[in-house]
This record gives structure tokens, sequence and C-alpha cells, in this order.
């Protein structure tokens, strides 16, 4: 198998091998290398997350790998970037998201940046950049394509990318993400994951299969854990996070109005507020229910409030649970989080949904024993 001069040298998975090693940067809770941890076949020694509670969480549920807390900027001056056979990670996408309002000169957008120099001092076989499907159309996506032209900053590399919907590869969410995969231009490109549920998405009514439709508190545990020096609340399991919200008689009813599959606009007129009477187009999600038997919509870092989008229970009437988020990204019931309520809600938003991670993962290992 040809090696990347400067890569750590380790034998393909399936060849009684050791893993492919994995760097994971702007890691979060670490959904995409949970992806990749259920088939086997790799070992993440080391990941990058500014956000320290989300670097607790990837601490715990990764308690091999070394966690940095902090900038990548501040990783890429202070520590030796090891040598590694993947890359995986999503710089933060606020900048050019679709959501809210864009910045050319969001220093977000600019991540990416580190990222390719990371690719250049680990010198991977592979990388794999996940990023919200609006980074297609962007300006920094252009400029990861001039960077691998020859003579460029990775001209040793190529990439090919498209938009993949997480629920064709067996999440139980609609969720369209764009994906780049790379690779030492040494080695031919890994291809893409086929997918296996493109006509058989599955439901909300799949997740929440023995789930309690009660929620089981107000607030979590009280409970401590020590990180970095840091007392955080934690460690919680998934199952731990049925967490309810103490909503106002008004929003009660709001929920009570919305029959299955509705939304903001099956409320009668007197349960409207101002904002919405004077609006009566726009978005059909905005106070809506999820519905039984299609995929979720997009779990977002707001998916606790039903005014951000459809994240009403189909039944109950209350927004859905940081538990169910969990559980619709394709968390197992036992993963340990670190984080008050927010944090933890923001860090199930921001992770890469486990099938979609998985399916990346296998597509690698496959190309990777391949070449053995």
């Amino acid at each position: 198998m040809v090696t990347p001069q400067g890569s750590r040298s380790t034998d393909v998975p399936g060849s009684g091998s050791s893993a492919m090693t994995v760097l994971d940067l702007f890691a979060g809770a670490g959904g995409l290398s949970a992806g990749l941890g259920l088939q086997g076949g790799y070992s993440t020694v080391e990941a990058v997350e500014m956000d320290v509670a989300a670097a607790a969480t990837y601490q715990q549920n990764h308690p091999g790998a070394d966690v940095f807390v902090g900038p990548i900027q501040e990783w890429l001056r202070t520590r030796d970037v090891p040598s590694v056979d993947v890359i995986v990670g999503g710089p933060p996408c606020q900048g050019f998201s679709t959501l809210g309002k864009q910045h050319a000169e969001d220093e977000r957008n600019t991540l990416w940046r580190e990222y390719a120099r990371t690719i250049v001092r680990a010198r991977p076989r592979y990388f794999v950049v996940e990023n919200v499907a609006a980074f297609m159309k962007s300006a920094q996506y252009q400029q990861f394509l001039d960077a691998v032209e020859p003579g460029a900053e990775l001209a040793d590399y190529a990439f090919q990318a498209r938009v993949l919907n997480a629920a064709d590869h067996g999440a139980f969410q609609a969720r369209k993400r764009a994906v780049l995969i790379g690779h030492h231009r040494d080695l031919p490109f890994p291809g893409w994951p086929e997918p296996t549920h493109a006509d058989a998405h599955r439901t909300v009514r799949e997740a929440f299969r023995g789930l309690d439709g009660a929620w089981n508190s107000l607030e979590l545990p009280e409970r401590t854990h020590t990180f970095k020096g840091m007392v955080l609340p934690g460690v919680f399991r998934t199952h731990e996070l049925h967490l309810g919200r103490d909503y106002s008689p008004t929003s009660r009813a709001r929920f009570r109005s919305i029959p299955p599959g509705g939304n903001r606009f099956d409320l009668p007129d007197e349960l409207l507020p101002p904002c919405w009477r004077r609006h009566t187009s726009g978005s059909g999600d905005v106070m809506g229910r999820l519905r039984w038997d299609r995929p979720s919509v997009t779990i977002r870092t707001e998916f606790f409030k039903p005014e951000k989008g459809r994240y009403l229970h189909p039944e109950e009437n209350r927004a859905i649970t940081h538990y169910e988020a969990a559980v619709l990204q394709g968390f197992p019931r036992d993963y340990k989080w670190v984080g008050s309520k927010t944090s933890i809600a923001r860090q199930i938003g921001n992770a890469v949904p486990i099938p979609l991670g998985a399916a990346i993962g296998a597509r690698l290992l496959e190309a990777a024993r391949q070449l053995a």
C-alpha cells in the first residue's frame, strides 16, 4: 500500500493489524469519531475543540485520545501535529450558513485554512470535511479548490465533494451536509458511501421506540466533573437527558391547538403573537410537530424551542427533549455528556449524525483494504 511521506505507518484494518489513526479537528462532542468507531478499525489519537464542555464530553467517550482545549490556531502554534492516516472535522459554519446573517469577513470563514495547514503537517492518507450544504457555494469552497491546484498549499492532495442526506444513510433525520473526501494523490479517490436507506428512510417512530413519552425532570442531576482544572456539570448519560421545560399557559394552549403534522398556521387568531399575525407566509416548520412516519427535520442547537422549528413532539404537547434529540442524531443511550442543559443542546445540535459518520468511515476502510 502506498503510504504518503511522513504519515504514520499503520496496517490496513482487516489484514490482522492495528487501526487507522484519526485526528479530529473542531471535534465537538465527538459525533464524527463516534460514527467512525462503529465500524471498528479506527483509533482517534488526538482531538482539537475550543469549547471546554464539548471537549470534556469528547474525552469521556474517547478516553484514548489526547484532547486539546483551545483554538486550532493555538494548537498549531504550540503542539506537534501527529502524523495520522485520517483527518476529520467540520470547521464552524455560522459565517456562511443560510440561517441568520452571513458575513463574508467572519473570522470563522477562515478556519478552513487551519484545517489545510494541519493536512500539510499531518500528511494523512485521507481527510474528511463536513459542513452545511451552503458551503458548496461559498468563497471558502472555491479557495479549497484552489489550494489543491499544482504548486498550491495542498498540491499533493485531491478531493471530491457532494451534498449527502444523512437520512439516506440510516439516520433518523433529513440532514443535508456538504462532505469533502480528500486523498493523497498517490492514492485513488476512495469513493462515496452507497445510500442504504434512500428508498426507506428511518422514522421518528423508530427512533422513539421504547422511550417514555413523559419527560423525567426539568433539570439535570446535581453532579459535577472536573476537566482540565474546571468544574463542570456532569457526567450524564443520554438517557438522563429526558428533560422538560416549564412552559407558560399560553405556550401550552398553542401546543394543544396544533394537530399531528401541523404548525403555527394551525393556531387560532387569539393564540397568535402580533408578529405572526403580520406575517402569514414563511416557514411551515415554525411551531411544527415532528411526524411519526418520516425522519425528523435537522436537529439544530435550539431544538428545545418550538418557535425555532419543527421541534414539537409528534403528539405530546411539548418540545422534544435532549434525550430525544440525541437519539435522533444517532447517539447511543449510554453516551456520556458534560455541560449545562444549554451546552449539551449545542453539542447535540452541532454533531454529525452518527450513521452518516459510520457510512463515511466504512467507505474509507473498504478503500484501504482494497489497497492492502
